[in-house]
């Protein structure tokens, strides 16, 4: 496997601890009713969108920390579906902050309970939300190849 290929590919085992610690950053935003962690949430988003989940905090630390007491991944994914997701997550981020930071608390607290609740069913049973609709749009835009 080349050098790019391996930067193309990820630990899903990252993903789901990357998930763990969003959703208590963002659970920490809405229990506190305060928009700063939400603001550190979204910076990790747009470090992952920029630079590749692999390049994230949360990836980081995976790496560094808990993946060596792990070992290796029986098998590796497509990072493109997660980057998706955290450019998903980072909408929902930014719309949140927006509504925290001009009064509309509503707006803040839906847009943050909308990513909690997508991050929290990856790390809990490892459905990536995100992923699954980069997929369904590859699908939509790639016509099928399949012959009659």
């Amino acid at each position: 496997m080349s050098e790019q290929q391996a930067a193309q590919q990820v630990d899903p085992r990252g993903l789901r601890f990357a998930a763990g610690i969003t959703t208590v950053v963002l659970a920490l935003t809405l229990i506190l009713n305060n928009p700063w962690p939400l603001a550190v949430q979204a910076v990790v988003f747009a470090i992952s969108v920029a630079f590749g989940v692999h390049a994230s905090p949360y990836g980081w630390l995976f790496k560094r920390l808990v993946r060596p007491r792990l070992g290796k991944p029986k098998e590796l994914e497509d990072a493109a579906p997660p980057r998706f997701a955290q450019l998903v997550g980072l909408v929902f981020a930014v719309v949140g902050l927006v509504g925290y930071l001009t009064g509309a608390g509503v707006l803040g607290v839906v847009a943050t309970g909308f990513a909690l609740v997508a991050a929290f069913v990856n790390a809990a049973v490892g459905l990536c939300l995100g992923c699954e609709a980069y997929l369904l749009i590859h699908r939509i835009r790639t016509p099928s190849t399949a012959t009659n």
